[in-house]
């Protein structure tokens, strides 16, 4: 049973030392009954006090994590209903289904599309997690055979399912050091998958059509020793999924729920259930074909979701040279906002068109933004052309300005003197033709 925030205040030491970040022990002991800081942010707690504390500084959500040589996946821990009121952390990770009825190198071909497989989206690399073995021949060879064929392309984490329990024990004998994930238990099976998840320190998903039914089979398997549990709601369609996704997610939070307090999975066949389950509360999805234009959107919708909300997408400040500029070409200006800096330099490399583009640090605001908030301004372009040591890489002195701030070329003439301040158009499509028909031209 969860503490309240009075009990949590007499387990601490009373001494407001504020190093918690907090005032008083008391507002830090609010604060970690609502979930909303970590026992650890403590330094002075004693033992004795965190054995106690245990229960209540646990997250809501249980964590767990996939392994295999090199990779590790963690979903869980979430502490909100919706990510405005703080943030998601965990994104729900991506795997692929793999049959073990697929001839070997068909397998082979698959998995290895899907360990190569990665797109550079505003800076960010986006790939699948892992790869889930489905066992629909029910045979131990064939399910040895499919992973030897897998694990000789690709090393990333594993999910096995079966209903033979031969199968699983020979795949999990082939995944030495490492922590997959195996299921489905059952009602009627719990008691042997729960014996063989113990056994091989396994990740245990158990499948259930109703919230009653999962908190009643995950307190039997944890009374077995069974402590990393996913939930797989059986919902009979989109509708019904979201119903049982929105219920455990609200009693694990709201109610403190620890029998359901696991992340979920969900089997997806579709589009439509791809986008549900990443927005609704997922933890895992096992997607049942991998076709790029697929994978694709879905991935950077969960980027977008699991991004933090209060902290824009950034690129590294400093220089970038596009199309092999020469010190006659002109230097381009922006932010650091992931979004503005590939706008334009995608518009620049596109175009064939040499420069340099000085990118200044606008704490990841976009142009206007930064302008607006007094981040983007002439004393900071002048920092960053003088950090860049643009005076050494050029022999035309140069400097285009966003459209948007031409408010801003006078001062910034002033703060680099000697420099010819152009301003170029306030949006990036339109660079290649203001290159064209000024920078050439001038």
């Amino acid at each position: 049973m969860a503490l309240s925030g009075i009990q949590i205040y007499k387990l601490l030491p009373q001494t407001n030392c504020k190093e918690c970040g907090f005032p008083t022990c008391l507002a830090f002991a609010m604060k970690l009954a609502a979930k909303q800081v970590e026992l650890s942010a403590c330094p002075y707690v004693s033992e004795e006090s965190k054995a106690q504390l245990e229960e209540s500084s646990a997250p809501p959500i249980r964590l767990i994590s996939l392994k295999s040589d090199g990779y590790e996946i963690k979903v869980g821990n979430e502490v909100v209903m919706y990510r405005h009121e703080k943030t998601f952390y965990n994104k729900p990770g991506v795997f692929v289904n793999v049959k073990t009825s697929l001839p070997e190198d068909e397998v082979k071909k698959l998995a290895k599309r899907i360990n190569d497989y990665q797109v550079n989206y505003v800076g960010i690399t986006l790939e699948v997690d892992g790869i889930a073995i489905n066992d629909d021949a029910s045979d131990p060879e064939k399910i040895k055979t499919t992973l030897n064929a897998v694990r000789s392309v690709c090393k990333k984490p594993m999910m096995l399912f079966s209903t033979n329990l031969d199968s699983l024990e020979t795949g999990l004998s082939q995944l030495n050091e490492e922590t997959p994930l195996i299921g489905c238990a059952n009602a009627e099976n719990w008691e042997k998958f729960a014996e063989l998840a113990k056994r091989s320190k396994a990740v245990l998903a158990v499948v259930a059509d109703h919230v009653d039914a999962f908190a009643e089979l995950t307190e039997k398997i944890k009374a077995k020793g069974v402590e990393d549990v996913v939930l797989v709601p059986d919902g009979k369609n989109l509708g019904h999924h979201l119903i049982l996704q929105t219920q455990i997610r609200r009693l694990a939070l709201k109610a403190n729920l620890r029998p359901v307090g696991y992340p979920t999975l969900v089997f997806c066949e579709n589009q439509a259930q791809m986008a549900q389950a990443i927005a609704k509360y997922a933890g895992f999805l096992v997607i049942d074909t991998f076709a790029e234009e697929l994978v694709y959107p879905l991935l950077v919708l969960r980027q977008n979701i699991y991004t933090d909300p209060q902290k824009p997408i950034q690129v590294q400040p400093g220089l970038y040279e596009i199309n092999n500029p020469q010190p006659t070409d002109p230097v381009l200006v922006t932010t650091n906002f992931s979004i503005t800096y590939f706008s334009v330099a995608n518009e620049v490399e596109g175009s064939g068109l040499p420069a340099y583009l000085l990118v200044a640090d606008a704490e990841g605001m976009s142009v206007l933004t930064a302008w607006a908030a007094g981040k983007f301004d002439a004393e900071r372009i002048a920092k960053a052309v003088k950090a860049a040591s643009l005076e050494d890489k050029v022999s035309r002195k140069r400097l285009v300005l966003p459209g948007a701030v031409a408010v801003l070329s006078g001062e910034v003439e002033a703060e680099l003197p000697g420099w010819e301040i152009r301003v170029g158009p306030r949006e990036a499509v339109d660079i290649p033709k203001f290159y064209k028909q000024v920078l050439q031209v001038n």
